[in-house]
């Protein structure tokens, strides 16, 4: 058995109870475009395969491959990409729509979904792995803690469903925090009206990034305090207590300066 590699920072689920919990929220069918990020052992995999017949999966730890195409020889077609998934062309799996699914290492779940915001328009649904934490962040409402630049970035592209909690002693090692089950549902067009994406991403990234800063200031550079106060927001507010539809109303506006 392939050991795990602390780099990778893997931490392998091997919990019965939670796999079938995962296949009853992802509800596979034959003929749909499944992606896996992180297979790891197989846990998930093969069960996928089983009731699709076919799955893509993305795994950066070569040692992994042979035992998953091992396993996978009897239940489906597996195609394997060993290769880093935040440098990873979604384009390149072909015709889609996909349906992304995994067990997210927690050193690159962040990167990640801002990774795939790139990706949206070939994903139906993604089901999602996550830190506690982090999926406590997507699903986040403003004035919390938990809200922040994941929060506004994911909920103006994707519908945000926290399904359900795991226990670390679900994994081998297991992890030192809790982990959740998010399903995330691309929109059809952004939730808002924000003008230029790249110009909303700044917006978004420029706020949260002096998050105790009052917006007047942290977005001094791009965005002066009169115009800010004529979206109707008080400048002397700070980032966590905008909407994600006050970002949007900054960004059109930013353009507009």
């Amino acid at each position: 058995m392939a050991p795990t590699r602390k780099r990778f920072g893997q931490h392998f689920l091997e919990d019965a109870a939670v796999v079938e919990r995962l296949l009853r929220a992802i509800d596979p069918r034959i003929g749909d475009r499944l992606v896996e990020i992180g297979p790891g052992r197989g846990a998930l995999t093969y069960p996928l395969l089983e009731r699709a017949g076919r799955l893509a999966a993305i795994e950066l730890d070569r040692d992994l491959l042979p035992l998953l195409r091992a396993g996978a020889s009897t239940r489906g077609e597996l195609e394997l990409f060993n290769v880093d998934v935040l440098e990873f062309d979604f384009a390149a799996l072909g015709e889609p729509p996909f349906r992304v699914v995994g067990n997210l290492p927690y050193n690159i779940s962040t990167p990640l979904l801002f990774h795939l915001l790139d990706s949206l328009s070939l994903i139906d649904d993604m089901h999602f792995m996550l830190q506690k934490e982090v999926a406590r962040r997507l699903v986040a409402a403003p004035g919390g803690g938990d809200y922040g630049r994941l929060s506004v970035m994911l909920q103006q592209r994707c519908e945000c469903h926290y399904l359900f909690e795991v226990a670390p002693h679900s994994f081998r090692p297991p992890p030192k925090v809790d982990s959740a089950v998010v399903r995330l549902e691309p929109l059809a067009s952004p939730r808002f009206d924000a003008g230029d994406p790249a110009r909303f991403a700044d917006i978004v990234r420029t706020a949260f990034g002096q998050r105790r800063k009052t917006i007047g200031n942290s977005l001094k550079t791009l965005l002066g305090r009169d115009r800010i106060a004529a979206c109707g927001i008080d400048p002397g507010l700070r980032a966590e207590n905008l909407s994600v539809a006050d970002f949007a109303r900054l960004s059109r506006a930013s353009e507009a300066a």
